[in-house]
């Protein structure tokens, strides 16, 4: 039984994932990924990947993610579970890449610039 090793990056979160034969238990950085995530958007997020591709329940996952929020989390794992499904079978690639879930989204916050309060945000300018 051979383990697929891949990984996610979204915002500053990293996922590593690996990717066996099983029953559809997905482990995150040891606990379960109900306890991890929480919240039900969350969940789905995670398990959106297996759902596109029609492979719910058939394979268990063992995630390291750090970094970031638990949203950029969620994402990052998607991301890598889809990339480990494209790898054992790349003729659900097709499936995942129409959903949007192989692309990674490499937005990312902009930086504070020095003399500013924010990254954007500038003084108050007015003309008298």
């Amino acid at each position: 039984m051979s383990t697929t090793n891949t990984s996610g990056r979204r915002k500053t979160a990293v996922a590593r994932i690996y990717l066996k034969e099983g029953n559809g238990t997905i482990t995150v950085n040891g606990k379960d990924h109900k306890e991890y995530f929480p919240t039900l958007p969350l969940q789905y997020i995670v398990n959106q990947s297996f759902e596109v591709s029609e492979l719910t329940g058939r394979y268990d996952v063992n995630v390291n993610v750090a970094g970031g929020g638990v949203k950029g989390q969620a994402e990052a794992v998607r991301l890598a579970i889809a990339k480990a499904i494209v790898e054992l079978d790349a003729d659900k690639k097709s499936a995942l890449r129409a959903k949007g879930l192989v692309t990674r989204d490499m937005r990312m916050v902009e930086r504070k610039k020095p003399g500013r309060k924010k990254a954007r945000k500038k003084f108050q300018f007015s003309k008298r």
